[in-house]
């Protein structure tokens, strides 16, 4: 299995990197244009494509990962800088009772049956925070072969947009969830490392991020 992780620091002085960070759906267009084209349908899925926008001590970053390295030559001239690193050594390193840290951007929800959605008036789905999304995540983990110790949550800014193909808008709540963690399957967590984590994966939710814990 490979991976491979891409930093992109864009240059917020530049309109087109302004722009993508504030819509997921351009930033996600102008991720999948530095792959090749014609990959046919689902290429996100195809090519493993997730990423993440956060803060870092450098500025803004964007996180992309996918199974094969992006063409940075496609991003327009001064957008930014960027580098991209195999991530095999890692994934290759993980090993049950390994403990690490970890980082997720993730799009917590429930969706209530009827009878629920009738009586207190909800939507089909409804968004967690708090101690509830925190629930969610420490599910999740567990299905990702992983036994959470530690768990903070901060939420974000939705991830918002308007989708080319239909005009219709897109909205997804997330949650930011971090802390250290116990593998349990290594080849589960594999998987969902590659596969991501939740809805929203095309618009920046999904992307779990890890590494060994520090020994004290």
């Amino acid at each position: 299995m490979n991976l491979w992780l891409t930093r992109i620091l864009p240059d917020q002085r530049h309109r087109d990197a302004r722009k993508d960070l504030n819509a997921a759906v351009d930033l996600h267009h102008r991720l999948m244009a530095l792959f090749p084209d014609h990959i046919g349908d689902q290429a996100r899925q195809h090519l493993g494509v997730l990423f993440r926008v956060e803060d870092a001590p450098a500025g803004t970053q964007i996180l992309l990962q996918s199974t094969q390295p992006p063409d940075l030559t496609r991003l327009p001239t001064g957008y930014g800088t960027a580098a991209t690193k195999p991530l095999t050594p890692l994934l290759d390193a993980l090993r049950a009772d390994l403990t690490i840290r970890y980082r997720i951007a993730a799009n917590a929800i429930r969706k209530p049956g009827r009878t629920t959605r009738e009586l207190y008036n909800l939507g089909p789905v409804v968004p967690l925070n708090g101690a509830a999304a925190e629930e969610w995540w420490i599910r999740q983990a567990e299905n990702s072969g992983l036994k959470v110790i530690t768990v903070h949550s901060t939420p974000l800014d939705a991830a918002r947009g308007t989708r080319r193909q239909d005009h219709n808008r897109i909205k997804h709540a997330r949650t930011q969830f971090e802390g250290t963690a116990l593998i349990t399957d290594p080849d589960q967590l594999r998987t969902r490392l590659t596969d991501g984590i939740g809805k929203g994966k095309a618009y920046g939710c999904g992307l779990l991020s890890i590494a060994p814990a520090r020994q004290p």
